[in-house]
């Protein structure tokens, strides 16, 4: 059996874990993620805006966050504009802003 040696560049770094989401607690929203959220309580059926409070197109990347989360889910698509991302509030996502708020 025979051994090569490896090279110091050929060794893997140790990985680092990412830093927490949020506020530090794990499983806890964004400030932004939390206020977008916060939006759908009073709407029927939970429904979370497609614009933010100046009329600009609500960040997918967020969406995507909050729905990986389980605070929002999809709730139909809008055959007008297929790239919308329609989606109301979870039972999870109100705990998770009721959490923050309270």
């Amino acid at each position: 059996m025979s051994s090569t040696p490896q090279s110091p560049t050929a060794r893997a770094a140790p990985s680092k874990a990412p830093p927490p989401a949020g506020n530090g607690r794990p499983g806890s929203p964004t400030p932004a993620q939390a206020a977008w959220l916060a939006r759908g309580l009073d709407q029927p059926g939970g429904k979370l805006p497609l614009f933010d409070t100046n009329g600009r197109k609500v960040n997918a990347r967020m969406i995507r966050a909050c729905l990986d989360k389980g605070w929002a889910e999809p709730w139909f698509a809008n055959p007008v504009k297929p790239d919308w991302l329609v989606c109301r509030l979870t039972e999870a996502g109100r705990r998770a802003v009721a959490d923050r708020q309270g």
